[in-house]
């Protein structure tokens, strides 16, 4: 994940992969997402989950429930 802002061969790969894929009809999780950048990316690519810092760090399971509730309250 880290150069696929700024590599195209790496960008490449990342679209191949979620291309096949959904040609498959498989789900793609990006993991180590941690800019922006990556993001908007893989959103772009069609990627339908994503983890990583940018989202949130490695949290206890009680702090996990908390930010959970707090993302299907806002939504």
């Amino acid at each position: 994940m880290r150069d696929i802002s700024t590599n195209p061969e790496d960008k490449a790969i990342v679209r191949a992969i979620i291309s096949l894929a959904k040609s498959l009809g498989l789900q793609t999780i990006a993991e180590g997402v941690e800019t922006v950048q990556q993001r908007a990316l893989l959103m772009e690519q069609g990627c339908d989950e994503m983890q990583g810092y940018l989202i949130s760090k490695p949290l206890p399971i009680e702090e996990f429930e908390k930010l959970l509730r707090s993302c299907l309250v806002k939504h």
